[in-house]
């Protein structure tokens, strides 16, 4: 027998959208376009990304009255919605989950003109999202895109895995 002492009729069952993660790494590098003025150098790149994590300095500001108030605000601050595209075929709603920055090449003010980040992704689906919200239907949009392209993939067979014979 098995150890896992779950149900044997719910083994098969999916209880919603399963739970899709991206991790990547990208390069922004500007130095192969130092003849471009650019004061900040690729600062400003930068900054985009790192506020998809961060709330404004007017919400901060915004919520710090409240609580001076005596107001306690239940609910967190809702970023606007994020999308991921990597090509035609694939867009979806996102969360940032991770981001590692590490600048390697800076210009004579040292703004930094190269760097490497380390980005982590959560999709968000239908069960993240509440009802009417438009991620979710870009989430249905996207999956509905993923299933088009599996019912393009070649159908295999036991046989091709050496799998044919005997069951």
């Amino acid at each position: 027998g098995g150890s896992g002492g779950g149900d044997r009729n719910e083994a098969l069952r999916l209880k919603g959208p399963a739970q899709e993660t991206w991790k990547f790494t990208a390069e922004i590098d500007a130095t192969d376009q130092l003849d471009v003025a650019a004061p900040e150098g690729i600062h400003p790149e930068l900054a985009v990304l790192e506020m998809l994590v961060q709330p404004t300095t007017a919400q901060l500001l915004a919520a710090s009255k409240l609580t001076q108030k005596g107001t306690i605000e239940i609910s967190p601050i809702e970023m606007p919605l994020t999308l991921f595209t990597w090509g035609s075929k694939r867009v979806m709603p996102v969360r940032l989950t991770e981001l590692s920055v590490n600048e390697s090449a800076f210009d004579v003010n040292l703004c930094p003109i190269r760097a490497s980040l380390s980005i982590g992704l959560k999709v968000l689906t239908v069960s993240d999202l509440p009802a009417g919200h438009p991620g979710a239907a870009l989430y249905l949009a996207h999956l509905a895109q993923k299933e088009q392209l599996a019912r393009r993939a070649r159908a295999g067979s036991l046989a091709q895995l050496g799998l044919g014979r005997g069951i």
